[in-house]
């Protein structure tokens, strides 16, 4: 037992505060035993009467500092120096006493907690330490209580669990909270010491509020000149919620407006922008009413169950009047004239009418720019076009103009349509050779044989194509012709033989006709040399007057060539020869 002694921490006396005594047995009390005081402390904070044994402490002590010491003692013979006895370990103790608060970990907590959360819902945990001997008396066992915060917060006597204590916290109403709480030790009982904290409690939001408008019913103006995707205004719905779970979105669900008008949601500002969906008309409609419907965009169907998360609103939106520009009867005029159409025949009539309330005359006029040649003229008044020039469909098959209706009262008023005028065909030009032939005939040629196949052109354009026949001018005993019905003719030989040194080229007078009404033909004359062939009827060579003449040559470079070639060895003649050879490549 006396290996172990008890000592009080927190001496406050003015003694040297007693340990307790020490005694070897080999002590016989006549004054040669000494006692000598080792290990933690000795000599410092513990000091030994060398004589009797006593030990006693010469400090004030702090458990929480040192809860124990450990020191050895041992007797000596005062004579002989020498130990009485081994020496002996022996451990002093400092009883606690509760000279500590408790003190928590934190001095200020911060917890949240979802709004409307049921009683009993975690909030957080807070903790205390006690510095005192937890394993002696109940200096350090702690009990937490809430000093502040009640109703809505409770506290776990034993663990310092915070919860909620109040149903239906609603963030809308109250945000935030200082909740303090207490520990106190000595369990609590009377005379114990406490300290406390404070937590911070945030309520988050949850979409427990339903968006709401305002106002029953709002009025919004615009001209009715507005454009289309034009704002007419903002409206706004309030939701006491926040972040993502006051998200709105708008709609137009009924109303006589809601063909013209539309809702767009600003999803920065959550407004419903009114838009301009179709043309407002100030004179046909002067209010535009449609119902407008807020809704929640993220809903939760914790709180849905209680009722609709929408709201509605009356937007009424008033068209202001503008003075507008005539209105045209239709968005383009398309009229049909015959090319053969005398002057001054009308062919159409514009119609344009003022559409505002006051009806003002209006005034026709064409944009010169766009009739330069000045073909066709307009009643300013009426709006009947009518022809003041000749009109050929060969030469135009449209013409494309513009009228312009203004208002007489205001001119600066004015609009624009396109009139678009299609001259149709009269049969008033003749046929004629789609091309230039270059046909040939075999000295050597047999009767009925085949030497050109032709065709023909015309400019007119008849409604069922063209039908064109094929005649010779007169009996030819050369030649006959062949209608292939097909809008295509063949000319063949009607004897055997022909001689280029008698008659080195024919022509041959075609008539060609159509068959639309009145008819109209023309005489195209095909030119026809003979020429030397072989036995296949492949050219060799033709006379040199048919070559000429089919060249179309000038007189004057018919007789240089001539004269060149009959003076050809004299080449004095020759420089005058070049300038008509040329004259020659360049025509061919």
């Amino acid at each position: 037992m006396w290996r172990q002694f008890f000592l009080s921490e927190e001496y406050t006396g003015s003694n040297y505060q007693y340990v307790g005594k020490l005694r070897s047995d080999k002590d016989r009390g006549d004054g040669t035993a000494r006692y000598v005081l080792s290990g933690e402390g000795a000599g410092i904070i513990f000091r030994i009467d060398e004589k009797s044994g006593d030990l006693h402490a010469t400090q004030r002590l702090d458990r929480e500092e040192k809860a124990s010491y450990t020191l050895q003692a041992q007797a000596f013979n005062k004579i002989t120096g020498l130990p009485l006895e081994p020496a002996t370990e022996f451990i002093v103790k400092i009883h606690d006493i509760n000279d500590n608060e408790p003190k928590f970990t934190k001095a200020v907590y911060t917890a949240s907690v979802p709004e409307m959360s049921d009683v009993g819902t975690f909030v957080i945990e807070v903790n205390a330490t006690d510095a005192d001997d937890a394993t002696y008396g109940n200096s350090a066992k702690l009990v937490y209580s809430i000093l502040q915060g009640q109703p809505y917060f409770s506290v776990e006597p034993e663990t310092g669990i915070v919860r909620i204590a109040l149903s239906n916290m609603d963030r809308e109403v109250r945000k935030e909270y200082q909740v303090i709480i207490q520990a106190k030790d000595m369990a609590g009982q009377m005379g114990g010491l406490s300290g406390t904290t404070m937590v911070n409690v945030t309520l988050t939001d949850v979409n427990d509020s339903p968006p709401r408008f305002a106002y029953s019913s709002y009025h919004l103006s615009t001209y009715e000149s507005a454009e289309i995707g034009s704002t007419v205004g903002r409206i706004k719905a309030n939701d006491g919620d926040e972040g993502e779970n006051a998200e709105m979105k708008y709609r137009i669900v009924d109303g006589d407006g809601k063909e013209y008008l539309d809702i767009i949601t600003d999803e920065i500002t959550q407004e419903g922008v009114i838009v301009v969906k179709k043309k407002l008309d100030y004179e046909s409609k002067r209010v535009y009413t449609v119902k407008v419907e807020v809704t929640n965009t993220h809903q939760d169907p914790n709180f849905t169950v209680l009722g609709p998360f929408l709201d509605t609103a009356i937007i009424k939106v008033t068209a202001k009047d503008v003075d507008e520009p005539p209105v045209f009867s239709r968005p383009q005029f398309v009229f049909e004239v015959n090319e053969d159409t005398p002057k001054g025949i009308a062919i159409g009539t514009i119609t344009a009418w003022d559409p505002d309330a006051t009806h003002y005359p209006i005034q026709y006029a064409i944009d010169q720019h766009t009739d330069p040649e000045r073909l066709y003229h307009i009643d300013p008044k009426n709006g009947s076009i009518t022809i003041i020039k000749s009109l050929d469909r060969e030469v135009s098959k449209w013409h494309n103009i513009s009228v312009l209706a203004s208002e007489m009262n205001n001119p600066h008023q004015r609009s624009r349509v396109p009139v678009l005028i299609k001259v149709l065909d009269v049969n008033d030009n003749a046929p004629e050779f789609a091309m230039i032939y270059e046909t040939f005939v075999c000295e050597n040629v047999r009767a009925g044989q085949l030497i050109q196949t032709i065709s023909a052109i015309d400019t007119d354009d008849p409604l069922v194509g063209h039908k064109f026949v094929f005649s010779l001018s007169s009996m030819n005993p050369n030649f006959t012709i062949f209608d292939n019905e097909d809008n295509t003719a063949r000319i063949l030989t009607r004897r055997s033989g022909f001689n280029r040194r008698e008659m080195s080229v024919y022509y041959l007078p075609v008539v060609i006709s159509d068959s639309d009404y009145p008819i109209q033909s023309s005489t195209s004359t095909l030119t026809i040399r003979v020429c030397s062939c072989d036995a296949t009827g492949n050219m060799r060579s033709c006379s040199v007057d048919a070559l000429l003449l089919s060249a179309g040559l000038s007189t004057g470079a018919l007789v240089a060539i001539l004269l060149c070639v009959l003076i050809l060895s004299d080449k004095s003649f020759l420089p005058y020869c070049d300038v008509h050879l040329s004259e020659l490549d360049y025509q061919k």
